[in-house]
């Protein structure tokens, strides 16, 4: 799977993006994430099994859910914090409730 996590400019994602595949390496997963910002949507979204949105884009989640759409890929909104996830788990454990969700939805 591969995880697209995107901020505003690219800078907090590039963090968070980071502290994920740590996690996910730790928890023997072969999901790989990228940082990407607004700007860099368009051009990824394609590429893109799940999307995280960084809170400052939490206006665009529509819009960009709206572009996922066709693939099927979820969109997550990550809470304010996530910069203080220094080891990625949140974040995953976000991404493993967002499959979940995708594959049961209530």
């Amino acid at each position: 799977m591969k995880i697209l996590v995107m901020c505003g400019a690219g800078a907090s994602s590039t963090f968070v993006a980071q502290r994920l595949n740590s996690a996910l390496a730790e928890a023997g997963l072969p999901h790989t994430a990228w940082a990407g910002s607004r700007s860099s949507l368009l051009h990824e979204i394609d590429t893109a099994d799940m999307v995280l949105v960084g809170p400052q884009l939490a206006d665009t989640l529509d819009e960009i859910r709206g572009l996922t759409a066709p693939q099927g890929a979820p969109v997550q909104l990550l809470p304010e914090d996530i910069t203080s996830d220094l080891d990625g788990s949140r974040t995953l454990a976000l991404v493993r409730e967002a499959l979940t969700t995708k594959v049961n939805p209530s």
